[in-house]
């Protein structure tokens, strides 16, 4: 079982500040912005590459849910970023997709 599935089912313990029946978001244990949110699906998708059309509702849930934690966190009107990396050379270190929150600050661009 991977970590994001044992964070999932309490096995290891998380910040939790969203949780639905088709996601969950927790802080980032190394944030690199004030607000560093994880957002995953309850279900184990490794990489977007693996993603199915059935699949469609569940990642529009992870945005819809990034949206909802930005405006209660006060950064949705001044901006904010949201990233999923998929793979070894995009950075992917944890294999269960994940949607990043980051904002609170200026963000640059390209990011690295």
């Amino acid at each position: 079982m991977c970590l994001f599935c044992k964070i999932r089912d309490g096995q290891i313990p998380a910040k939790v500040v969203h949780r639905d029946e088709q996601c969950l978001a927790f802080e980032d244990i190394n944030p690199q912005a004030p607000t560093h949110v994880l957002i995953i699906p309850n279900k184990h998708i490794a990489t977007v590459s693996e993603l199915v059309p059935e699949d469609r509702e569940v990642v529009g849930q992870l945005f819809l849910t990034a949206a909802k934690i930005a405006r209660e966190r006060g950064i949705a009107d001044t901006g904010y970023r949201v990233v999923m990396n998929t793979g070894d050379n995009a950075g992917q270190t944890v294999f269960h997709i994940h949607l990043h929150l980051l904002g609170g600050r200026p963000m640059h661009w390209p990011p690295g």
